[in-house]
């Protein structure tokens, strides 16, 4: 394994949101099964492999959609805006898939653990999207905080839906990252 490549792949991991995504974009559903097998591969606490994902694409995409625009209708009273009523419509459109996060609650392990672990997941799928040259966010907009939305991802009560990973085709690619030296945010204690 180079080591170098993984560095490059690491530092130059970038999230592409939908206005960067090819309009018509096409990405093979074979890809979308790497990203969530090498997701299936991050490190958990006793074994739970809390993630869980749906994947949406094509007309499953206008299905989500129109679930989340109804459900935000129905529940967001004097605060609606029309405006966001129709992005949410509308932005999915602009993406080839899109996976929704779920957790699936452990019992015996601390809820920390398992958000981690879920963390941990998406983060290889990030990797993964970058090594294939395609683009990807990770978003807790929308429904993601909406307690009824659970059960439309077959979550329970106890369990998380973390965001939704939204996945795209790169129209305009994202700008370089920046991150202030490491050594302004390590401690060393040496005796």
């Amino acid at each position: 394994m180079e080591t170098a490549t993984i560095n490059q792949l690491i530092k130059n991991r970038r999230s592409s949101f939908v206005k960067q995504f090819k309009p018509g974009g096409k990405i093979d559903n074979t890809i979308i099964e790497q990203l969530l097998e090498n997701a299936n591969w991050a490190p958990n606490h006793k074994q739970t492999e809390p993630w869980r994902f749906t994947v949406f694409t094509r007309e499953g995409i206008k299905k989500l959609a129109a679930y989340q625009a109804a459900l935000y209708k129905e529940t967001a009273g004097p605060a609606f805006k029309q405006d966001k009523y129709e992005k949410l419509l509308e932005s999915p459109l602009l993406c080839t898939h899109i996976i929704a996060i779920g957790l699936k609650r452990h019992p015996v392990v601390p809820l920390m653990e398992d958000i981690a672990a879920v963390a941990m997941a998406v983060q290889n799928m990030y990797l993964t999207a970058a090594a294939y040259g395609i683009g990807c966010y990770w978003t807790t907009g929308g429904i993601t905080y909406e307690p009824s939305a659970k059960a439309f991802f077959e979550l329970g009560e106890e369990d998380l839906l973390m965001g939704f990973l939204y996945v795209g085709e790169i129209a305009v690619a994202s700008a370089k990252g920046t991150r202030k030296p490491i050594a302004e945010k390590v401690k060393w204690i040496t005796a």
